[in-house]
């Protein structure tokens, strides 16, 4: 398979493109800086410099990826943002920080992999179980929550727009013991990937603009 994960310096995302290339898929990653594309390319992964953050690096990714034809697209780049309890109004750096990578990261990306899709394709969007409004039981990081909400909403419409082309999702890895989930998360980064691989595998058409957690469960909006 042809394989493309967008954020891919390390964690989740660099655990991709590890599990991929040991399955024998040809992957294609992003990182921001050059250590993380020097760590894409000692896994055999092409490398390819991105910041979603960054307007003009995000609006230059379709020409790197002109004629690819990708069976998987994994949106992983995401950052937490500040650590809140309860109603702490977040800084106007924060705020942008977070909802600039989280959300418009995506919003800017999606559009540029389109016509890089094979007849087919999955599209993973990493979500969050916190961006979930349906189980939502506690208010910690709440700028966090309120950005993985907005990027579930922003996979629903990339859904629609690809019905019948690509089926489309969001994924929760779950607590991943990674820099952003710290050590005390309740897994670690290949149970989480290994598990989403699965799930992304296994996705039909009936399953586009669906909302699943790492084992293939149905999260509520």
């Amino acid at each position: 398979m042809n394989i493309l994960v967008i954020g891919a310096s390390r964690g989740i995302g660099l655990e991709f493109v590890r599990q991929y290339r040991v399955a024998g898929d040809r992957v294609v990653a992003t990182a921001r800086d050059d250590a993380g594309l020097q760590r894409l390319a000692a896994l055999g992964a092409k490398p390819l410099r991105l910041d979603v953050a960054d307007a003009a690096s995000a609006s230059g990714l379709a020409w790197p990826i002109d004629g690819e034809r990708f069976d998987v697209v994994v949106v992983n780049a995401g950052v937490y943002g500040p650590e809140t309890r309860g109603l702490d109004t977040p800084t106007q750096l924060d705020f942008d920080h977070v909802m600039h990578t989280n959300v418009l990261g995506p919003m800017r990306v999606l559009p540029q992999v389109v016509d890089a899709l094979a007849p087919g394709a999955r599209v993973a969007v990493l979500s969050s179980q916190m961006g979930s409004i349906g189980l939502r039981a506690g208010t910690s990081g709440w700028l966090y929550r309120a950005s993985k909400a907005a990027v579930n909403s922003v996979m629903k419409d990339v859904s629609l727009t690809l019905a019948g082309r690509a089926v489309v999702a969001s994924l929760h890895p779950g607590w991943v013991r990674t820099e952003m989930g710290g050590g005390g998360a309740d897994i670690d980064a290949e149970t989480s990937v290994a598990g989403m691989r699965g799930v992304i595998a296994g996705l039909a058409p009936a399953d586009n603009g669906g909302y699943f957690n790492y084992d293939g469960r149905q999260l509520p909006w």
